[in-house]
């Protein structure tokens, strides 16, 4: 046999050997596609590519299947395969919670983040509809005990929130509020005198979470007697009643629509007063926005005070009321109202009235 046609044979059986060879490990999937490649990926990526891109083209095509051994830090060597990076993606929008009144709606979605406002929107502790104490705007027309009359109660005040550490498109938070006003009493039946006025202004701090409200804060009341009233009633004695209040309230709102709550005050420097007062009731009324229409509400109020032995007044509203969708909106009401016990205006805080008659009220 020819030696040059042997030695040709025999490089070909070694070559067929070795083909079947390859051929077994990649239908075993021991030999990785990639290392057969005519050229390698940086060779494959033209020179315009992102680095980022021929990074994950290497890393894509020279991972091995698992249980390989391991060794060397060349990536084919690893005993699983690398994983690639998530695909970026705009970030989803938070939610937020469309403006309600508080009264409208305790989400069950995160909060907004808190933050310093001045002059904010809202108010997060509302005055309590049927409290004859409180700053709003009023004006009662009221029979008392048949008497003559009829009396005209109005109240002139105010409300302005100051700051606000807490959310800005929903009630929650802390914040700083000042109220001020003047409770008048007039007898519309003797020439519209004066009879009788209170001052009060009140230092609020109050806070709120969810359905829950609490205040704490300072208030100073002082009564006085008109002029017209003390003209033509000589004898009547001037009392300089007077509080200088620490004050604590809390309210929960069982429903958006129905607020009950408690509160106690304890004079530091009093007149004619003692230290010592309670008040308790319960508001249910629109919540949000009520259009032209309005809804119905009623409010009820006790009042206890120490001068008089822990008794005091109980008083009762009932009518028609209407709501903006604005969160620095009162509430306006107007409808029937009826009180029992002791005078609200405290130069006679130790009568008794019975007041039945209609009113128009905003509460802040």
């Amino acid at each position: 046999m020819i030696p040059g046609i042997t030695g040709v044979r025999g490089w070909c059986r070694r070559m067929s050997r070795l083909g079947f060879s390859i051929f077994v490990l990649l239908a075993t999937g021991w030999l990785p596609a990639a290392s057969l490649a005519a050229n390698s990926p940086a060779e494959r990526l033209s020179s315009d590519e992102h680095p980022e891109q021929w990074a994950m083209s290497i890393a894509q095509e020279t991972s091995v299947p698992p249980g390989l051994p391991t060794g060397g830090a060349d990536p084919r060597t690893l005993s699983e395969p690398m994983a690639l990076p998530a695909p970026l993606t705009e970030p989803a929008p938070l939610f937020r919670p469309s403006i309600v009144d508080i009264d409208n709606a305790f989400p069950a979605t995160a909060a907004p983040a808190w933050e310093w406002q001045l002059l904010p929107k809202g108010v997060l502790y509302h005055t309590y509809w049927a409290s004859a104490a409180e700053p709003r705007m009023s004006v009662n027309a009221v029979d008392i005990n048949g008497n003559s009359g009829p009396y005209i109660n109005s109240s002139i005040g105010g409300r302005v929130p100051i700051v606000r550490f807490g959310s800005r498109d929903m009630t929650e938070g802390w914040q700083f509020d000042i109220l001020g006003g003047a409770k008048l009493r007039q007898n519309a039946g003797d020439d519209w005198d004066v009879v009788t006025v209170d001052f009060r202004y009140d230092l609020l701090l109050t806070h709120a979470i969810g359905p829950h409200r609490w205040k704490f804060g300072f208030y100073h009341v002082s009564a006085h007697l008109g002029d017209e009233y003390m003209l033509k009633h000589p004898t009547e004695p001037r009392l300089n009643f007077l509080r200088d209040t620490l004050v604590m309230g809390y309210s929960y709102y069982a429903l958006p629509e129905l607020r009950l709550y408690g509160e106690v005050g304890y004079a530091f420097n009093y007149d004619i007063s003692r230290p010592l007062e309670f008040q308790f009731g319960f508001d249910y009324g629109p919540a949000g926005k009520t259009g032209p229409y309005g809804a119905p509400f009623i409010a009820m109020n006790g009042h206890l005070r120490e001068e008089l032995d822990y008794g005091g007044n109980f008083a009762l509203q009932a009518g028609w009321a209407w709501r903006s969708d604005g969160m620095n909106t009162g509430t306006f009401r107007t409808g029937l109202y009826y009180y029992d016990g002791k005078s609200p205006q405290f130069s006679f805080y130790n009568r008794y009235e019975r007041q039945v008659g209609w009113g128009i009220w905003y509460d802040y």
